[in-house]
């Protein structure tokens, strides 16, 4: 296995650690809604020790239907910005803690590659939002697509990490 996924991988390790010591300690549920990282970011929290107290659920929403019907995208947003936006980050960050009736949630949507990316929206493209109690942080990444898929989706769960880090912090 490659330097940088190992690295990385152990970068993911100790930031879901992080994360769940601090939603331990500011008694804080957290739930989420991906799509590009197919369900990595929750395996990441939930591989910590005590996740169980503070880790809702997570929704792997990768296509456009459960985006809308589950997390209540918005059809009008899907046509006119993208499933692969700020604005269908939002909206599936704020869905998913309206489901769970949580005070936080964290979704990411992007194109992991190799193939999907447009010049307007080129592969590494990733989109986040957390959504905590009323806050609501969005960021933009353009990850490097030359180290491949499997970079790209551990970059995301990292990314997301430190979003919820720095979101609740």
């Amino acid at each position: 296995m490659n330097t940088h996924i190992n690295n990385m991988r152990l970068s993911i390790d100790k930031a879901a650690q992080d994360v769940v010591q601090l939603l331990h300690h500011k008694q804080i549920i957290l739930s989420t809604a991906e799509s590009c990282t197919g369900g990595l970011l929750s395996g990441a929290l939930t591989g910590v020790s005590g996740s169980s107290q503070v880790f809702n659920f997570g929704i792997c929403a990768y296509a456009n239907e459960v985006k809308q019907h589950l997390l209540g995208v918005n059809a009008q947003t899907l046509a006119k910005f993208g499933a692969v936006s700020a604005e269908c980050a939002a909206e599936m960050a704020v869905g998913a803690r309206r489901i769970s009736n949580g005070i936080a949630a964290i979704s990411v949507t992007g194109i992991a590659g190799p193939g999907g990316g447009t010049a307007e929206k080129p592969t590494g493209t990733v989109y986040f939002a957390c959504s905590f109690r009323k806050k609501l942080n969005v960021l933009h990444l353009e990850i490097n697509p030359d180290y491949g898929r499997e970079y790209i989706r551990l970059e995301s769960v990292r990314q997301a990490l430190i979003l919820i880090l720095n979101t609740i912090s």
